[in-house]
Parts: C-alpha cells; sequence; structure tokens
C-alpha cells in the first residue's frame, strides 16, 4: 500500500445549473420577477442559453481508479468530459458530491497560468510562498533556488512582480517551482501548451525523469497526442464524466480519436449542398470511407486505404481526381493528382479505392478534399464536382519518434534526406 500514491473511489461532483453566480441583488429580484411572469430572464446576455435555474449537471459520473508511485499517467477525452474538474478535486480545490480520494504524498500542481503565485509578489517570493504552502523551510527552498531559476529561463526577471510577466514566463516559473520544490505528486492540466516548442520538450523530459528516477506520481491532461505517447505509460479516457478506458496509451489514443472525430472513418455526401459555383455538376460524389481502420489515425508509415463512390449526372469523358489534405487551419498542404482516369455515361455509379503513401505527412491532424475535374481546350482545369473529406491524424509512434517535430515552423510535410553528393 505503501506504493499508492493515489486512490478515487466512485468520484461523483453535481453542479446545479444557475443556482450560484457573481450577480447583485437587483439582477436576482429582476430574475424572480420575470420567473414569476413565466418571461425571459433580463439579466441574460444576447446570445446566451437560457439556463433552467437548479438543473443538475453531472461533471463527474462514478469515477474510480488507483495510481501507484512512480507511474506517468495521461488524462485525455474531450472539452467537457470531467478532466479538470477531476483534477480539482484531487488538488482540494473543491469538494466531490460523493464518493472518496485518498492521497499519499504532497501535491504540487499546475492547473492554469499562474495557479499559485501571487501577482505582487516577486518570482523569488512566490517561490518561497509555494514552498511554504507546500510544507518546506526557508532553509530547504534556498537549497533549491538556482536550479529553480536556471530551469524556468527568467533569472534577469526573477525579482520583479509576477503582475508584469508574460503567459509564457509565468508557465516557465510556475512549472519550475512545481518540478523542483517536494512534493510526491505533480499534476499539470495542458498549461504546457501556452510556452514555447523548446521549452514543452525541456518540461516533458524533467516530467518523465521525475517519474522513472525521481519515483514521483505525474498526472498530465493534455489534447496533444504525441506530448500524451512521450510521457505517459498509461493513460485514462474520459467521456461525459465517466472513465470509459484505463490502459495502454496507444489504445487508449485509438478510443479517444475515435470519440473526436464527427464523421470516423465514413461519410456520406447524398444531402450535402454543394457550393455555388457547380451550378451543373457532371460527377456527384456519394461516398467515401477509410477501408483500412476503425479511427481515423495513421502511423508515421501507414498508407491511408480510401474508398470513393460516384454517380456520373451527366456523360463525361477523362476526368481526373484530386485528393487534396489540408490542415486544421483550413491551408492546403499537399495533393494527390489522378489524370484523365475516368470517362462514365449518365446514370452510372462507380467507385474505386486508392492506397495513399502519407509517409510525408507529420504529425498533425488534417481533412480530405476530394475533387473531380476536367481540363479544356487551352490546358485550364474546371472542377465537376468538390466535396470535404474525411478527417484524420497521423501520429509518430515512440519507437520512431527521434525529436518533436514543429509544424507551425517547419511544415507539415518531412521532404526525404537529402543525397550527399560531395563533402570536404
Amino acid at each position: 500500500m505503501e506504493d499508492l500514491m493515489l486512490k478515487i473511489e466512485n468520484v461523483t461532483k453535481e453542479y446545479r445549473l444557475g443556482a450560484i453566480g457573481g450577480t447583485t441583488l437587483r439582477d436576482e429580484l429582476q430574475r424572480l420577477r420575470a420567473k414569476r411572469k413565466n418571461e425571459e430572464d433580463p439579466t441574460r446576455k444576447i446570445g446566451q442559453k437560457q439556463v433552467n435555474i437548479g438543473e443538475r449537471f453531472m461533471a463527474l459520473d462514478g469515477v474510480s481508479f488507483e495510481v501507484k508511485r512512480g507511474e506517468a499517467v495521461g488524462i485525455i477525452g474531450h472539452n467537457g468530459a470531467g478532466k479538470s474538474t477531476l483534477l480539482k478535486l484531487i488538488t482540494r480545490i473543491t469538494e466531490p458530491t460523493s464518493g472518496r480520494i485518498c492521497l499519499n504524498g504532497r501535491i504540487a500542481s499546475m492547473l492554469e497560468v499562474g495557479t499559485g503565485f501571487h501577482g505582487e509578489l516577486t518570482g523569488r517570493e512566490n517561490v518561497y510562498l509555494n514552498g511554504a504552502i507546500l510544507g518546506m523551510t526557508k532553509k530547504e527552498i534556498d537549497a533549491k533556488m538556482e536550479d529553480i531559476i536556471e530551469f524556468s529561463e527568467v533569472r534577469q526577471f526573477i525579482d520583479t512582480p509576477v503582475k508584469r510577466y508574460s503567459s509564457g514566463m509565468y508557465v516557465k516559473l510556475a512549472f519550475s517551482v512545481a518540478a523542483h520544490l517536494d512534493s510526491e505528486i505533480m499534476i499539470m492540466d495542458e498549461v504546457l501548451a501556452v510556452g514555447d516548442m523548446a521549452f514543452q520538450t525541456k518540461c516533458l523530459k524533467k516530467m518523465r525523469e521525475a517519474a522513472t528516477e525521481e519515483g514521483r506520481t505525474v498526472l498530465y491532461v493534455s489534447h496533444n497526442m504525441n506530448t500524451i505517447r512521450t510521457l505517459c505509460d498509461r493513460c485514462i479516457v474520459m467521456d461525459h464524466g465517466k472513465v470509459i478506458f484505463d490502459g495502454d496509451v496507444d489504445k487508449a489514443i485509438n478510443i479517444y480519436m475515435g470519440n473526436k472525430m464527427n464523421e470516423s472513418t465514413f461519410r456520406d455526401y447524398e444531402s450535402y449542398k454543394r457550393p455555388g459555383f457547380l451550378k451543373n455538376p457532371s460527377i456527384k460524389v456519394l461516398e467515401a470511407e477509410f477501408l483500412n481502420k476503425e479511427v481515423p489515425y495513421f502511423e508515421v508509415t501507414e498508407p491511408i486505404t480510401l474508398r470513393l463512390k460516384w454517380k456520373c449526372l451527366q456523360s463525361v469523358e477523362n476526368a481526373g481526381l484530386r485528393i487534396e489534405i489540408w490542415n486544421s487551419h483550413r491551408v492546403a498542404q499537399a495533393t494527390y493528382i489522378l489524370y484523365e482516369f475516368y470517362s462514365g455515361k449518365q446514370g452510372e455509379v462507380s467507385e474505386a479505392v486508392f492506397k495513399l503513401d502519407a509517409s510525408m505527412l507529420m504529425d498533425a491532424e488534417y481533412t480530405g478534399y476530394y475533387t473531380f475535374f476536367n481540363k479544356d481546350d487551352v490546358g485550364n482545369n474546371h472542377d465537376l464536382d468538390c466535396v470535404p473529406g474525411l478527417h484524420f491524424q497521423k501520429m509518430t509512434t515512440k519507437a520512431d519518434q527521434k525529436w518533436v517535430w514543429r509544424p507551425q515552423v517547419w511544415g507539415y510535410i518531412q521532404l526525404p534526406t537529402p543525397e550527399i553528393i560531395d563533402m570536404r
């Protein structure tokens, strides 16, 4: 039992929507008057959804799991799944409605930027404040102060009030404090997304060392599946306040990606409304499907098997097909093109299966775009039909991962390694 650091037993957290709020007495009287007359809430902001006062919402519903010493556990799930609520219960910010949470050690947490910092105090003073909260003496904090400052990369501003820090500086100092002060459990909630890529990499390495070398327990919430893969050896998937999976990281990511993607691996275009410029399309795409995956997640060298089905609305000859790949910012990154690959008569229904080599695409989320086109006498392309395609994600396994790819800086495609023809 000494190795058991955290035990959560059938924990629930219930909220009553609209029951508590930072409003004035005047607002509450106006609401009460409107309610009695069965009128709309006069204090509600424009566009805000009407809330039934007293309506109950289960943020957590029967959550149970255990975490042992030295484990690095990832917690993933869609927005509103209950991840942040769970961490707030573990760190005693709020109490559970029912159930029990048992802790075996001190907790250092980062649930949001600047958690535990006092804006009027300097960075150095906040280090002492956080150490005192953990029960450390001034002598113990002094012994770690230099390591904290060095890791945080804010030495120049360590004696400046933190209210003048940028969000990135906040994160750097806050993480350094959490990582170096004496605590048995580290809890991180997506806050590293604010820092720069180099610092994120350094933080992940530090958390990994804390678990494997120092025997500390790490709970890490993130929507970045690459960081989950890099750091964690176990992963919990949450959905609507419940734990739906607890175990292998790869399986957890597959389940999460399957829940996250709206269209999953199949899409029907029968009722899809085409763009305005396609006033009289010659071809109508009917279906798109990934044949080799149950969830739209592909590893670095794994090909994508795509099935397309379409119908000829007018007879066509030598139509081409573009399979465009867009990133999450709706910017085209790459395109597969088949020239003059299809001819068909009016009313004919056809389908084809394509094997797509996506090995040059780096870790990120993508969306396909499928366009049939033909070419006029002077070589210009004219679209016959175009539809938004299936979502998918490229991921690098731990075995293949040599470094963290930076798509916003380096782009989304890794070109083949250059051939060295001369070196002196």
